[in-house]
């Protein structure tokens, strides 16, 4: 099959990603307020897809570090490794969004790359160094975004302490309208440029670009397959993100949305990428915490986590077997 035939199948995967991101990542950017009320559900998905397309163009630092720090050599990622990598995620979203199971994107983009280039060049094609930088940002985020969540809902509880609770929520409805913009706006800044960095790195590998930097046609394109998928809403998650880990009132999902967004454009800021399920669900449990400990659902938790463990190795796994089986047609 001629070359520009598999990089045009890069992109169209690199697409679908990007759209069933959107769709199985929707829960991050509306969950809270769909479950508070604040918004209604139709409302927040339309809010959300426009934010997420003005927030995919805004930087390419996080695809830059998608395109160039997995492994030592950007030409050793041919199209065949990125097909089997895209499958792989692609697989793997669908499968966590059919059973309700919040999983990152993220973590199966980066498996399914692994598993491929490990398969194909072995495992001294993978620059340690950069997947390192990468996991710490992924493993770290949801860690400092529960401490952080606990902080920010302690501080919102004792300057609001002296105000009543219907008062409060009632405030806190109309203020959380803009933390979930701005929720809907970091999530298309991080979450878009994954897409991006792939289909630069095919077109990088191809000849058809001389550096790795993003064509505007590229952020463009992934922008709206992202925006698209958003419209399309993910209601499984949202109904495990919005009410199964906490029973949030409008105070607490202001405190989430801002936290998560804080914390998820400050790592765009910093090119990392992270997983914005697992910022909103670190997040929401820090807010829960604060609010009483038992107040969360911590076996929900615990079944996140196990399927986030998860996530790297079966997408891995997924990848590599989808490499033998397109280098076997072709």
């Amino acid at each position: 099959m001629p070359d520009i035939y598999i990089i045009g199948i890069v992109i169209v995967l690199a697409l679908c990603f990007d759209f069933i991101n959107g769709f199985h990542d929707t829960a991050n950017a509306i969950a809270t307020c769909v479950a508070t009320r604040a918004l209604s559900p139709k409302v927040a998905i339309i809010m959300s897809a426009i934010l997420n397309f003005v927030g995919a163009m805004i930087s390419t630092g996080v695809a830059k570090t998608i395109g160039g720090e997995i492994v030592t050599s950007p030409h050793m990622v041919d199209s065949v490794v990125l097909s089997s990598a895209l499958a792989s995620a692609i697989i793997w979203n669908l499968f966590t969004w059919r059973i309700g199971m919040p999983s990152s994107s993220s973590h199966a983009l980066i498996g399914g790359v692994i598993g491929a280039v490990i398969i194909s060049y072995g495992t001294g094609a993978i620059h340690l160094a950069g997947v390192l930088t990468i996991v710490i940002g992924l493993v770290l985020s949801p860690v400092c975004a529960l401490v952080t969540g606990y902080i920010m809902m302690t501080v919102l509880y004792i300057a609001f302490r002296n105000v009543g609770k219907s008062r409060v929520n009632y405030v806190a409805t109309h203020i959380q309208m803009v933390s979930a913009a701005l929720m809907a706006f970091s999530h298309g800044s991080n979450d878009a440029q994954k897409s991006m960095g792939i289909i630069t790195l095919a077109l990088l590998s191809g000849g058809y670009i001389g550096q790795l930097e993003v064509p505007w046609e590229v952020k463009v394109a992934c922008a709206l397959a992202m925006c698209l998928g958003t419209s399309v809403g993910g209601w499984r998650i949202i109904r495990t993100v919005g009410n199964k880990i906490f029973r949030m009132q409008p105070v607490n999902g202001l405190a989430a949305d801002l936290n998560s967004a804080i914390t998820i454009f400050s790592a765009t800021m910093l090119h990392l990428p992270v997983s914005t399920t697992h910022v909103v669900t670190g997040s929401i449990m820090g807010v829960g915490w604060a609010t009483r400990f038992r107040a969360v659902h911590w076996s929900v938790a615990y079944q996140m986590v196990s399927a986030w463990i998860m996530t790297i190795p079966c997408t891995a796994a997924v990848g590599a077997l989808v490499y033998l089986v397109i280098k076997h047609v072709l």
